[in-house]
């Protein structure tokens, strides 16, 4: 009987399910990918022309790694 019932829920479930989920998943993939590409060829040409220099990009430093935190708490005073 307990194979009767599992078959029941199997029948239940449409062939389709989840197909069209995956497949627009696959499609914004693809999507990213392609800009990626695009954006890699874009800084391979421009590095090719001089207008960026080579090796990865480099940021301007962030303000927390040369200012103290303001969340930070100051080391009290012993009063002895």
């Amino acid at each position: 009987m307990v194979v009767a019932e599992v078959s029941r829920t199997v029948d239940a479930m449409p062939d389709s399910f989840g197909k069209r989920q995956r497949r627009d998943a696959k499609a914004k993939k693809a999507v990213a990918r392609e800009e990626r590409r695009l954006a890699r060829n874009q800084r391979r040409a421009d590095r090719a022309s001089g207008v960026l220099e080579p090796g990865p990009p480099v940021g301007p430093p962030e303000q927390s790694e040369f200012l103290p935190s303001s969340l930070e708490p100051e080391p009290a005073e012993d009063q002895a």
